[in-house]
């Protein structure tokens, strides 16, 4: 029972550990699938003396993907009132013309701050609107929420780890007797580690298996589906190849590594 007890305490710091790693890959995957939806939605206005073409634009800054010149008809249409065609015309001709800009992806405040000083070095380009104060408020705020769970998912490994380490030494206690046998018949160091060794692997592959199936759960649930949705975005919460191979590894490297450890420690005393 107490072995149970001690296989169970593992299982689930480990189960731990993947679980908020695979929160954190699921946050990281939202705020990119938010900043490409942004992205779509965000535009910078360009007013320019003359004409431009989409090469000139786009040779501007890399971070241009789209270009469409806005029509001035309903200002002129404003202004022309009581104007012969010729004074339309001229009229026309004096206008500055206007572009609506989109963006390849959603920029930092430093990218942004840059792609208007490339702008405004244009000798045609002379005003720009790109609703910095909105911009500024938006990214910062999606700095924050992943700054937020980084913190999060750091601080729960720590102590899982810590906790960890706890029950593998409680594991060598309890196996010491046997490793000392094994040590006077000349056994090397790893053979009588084995069992450690062993039990670990054993440990971090239910954890990673607990893993697959409450992401998988939770993947397929239509109320986080939903929820995605409202927000506008699409994200794949659970990749069943590549995420599960990832926290296969990491189950398998870090419960190797804190075995390793443990015997590196238990050789020294001895």
């Amino acid at each position: 029972m107490k072995s149970f007890k001690n296989h169970f305490s593992l299982i689930i710091a480990l189960f731990s550990i993947l679980f908020s790693i695979q929160v954190f890959m699921i946050v990281e995957r939202s705020i990119d699938a938010y900043k490409q939806n942004l992205a779509k939605n965000y535009t910078v206005i360009v007013v320019s003396q003359k004409a431009l073409s989409k090469d000139d634009l786009f040779g501007i800054n890399k971070l241009i993907s789209e270009s469409d010149e806005l029509s001035a008809e309903n200002v002129i249409k404003r202004l022309s009132t009581g104007m012969n065609k010729k004074n339309v015309d001229l009229l026309k001709l004096s206008l500055p013309k206007f572009y609506k800009l989109r963006l390849s992806y959603y920029p930092s405040s430093d990218e942004l701050k840059q792609l208007r000083k490339d702008l405004l070095k244009h000798r045609y380009i002379t005003k720009i609107e790109d609703f910095s104060h909105n911009h500024d408020t938006t990214y910062k705020l999606l700095l924050l929420l992943k700054g937020i769970v980084s913190v999060f998912s750091i601080v729960v490994m720590v102590v899982t780890v810590l906790l960890i380490f706890k029950e593998l030494k409680i594991w060598q206690y309890q196996h010491n007797e046997r490793m000392s046998i094994m040590g006077l018949f000349g056994a090397a160091s790893w053979l009588r580690s084995a069992v450690l060794y062993r039990l670990a692997i054993v440990d971090a592959l239910i954890s990673s298996a607990l893993t697959f199936v409450a992401f998988t759960y939770i993947s397929s649930s239509r109320w986080i589906v939903e929820q995605f949705e409202y927000i506008g975005i699409k994200v794949t919460i659970f990749d069943t190849l590549n995420d599960f191979l990832i926290l296969l590894a990491v189950s398998m490297i870090l419960s190797i590594f804190l075995v390793m450890l443990i015997v590196l420690g238990h050789k020294e005393e001895v």
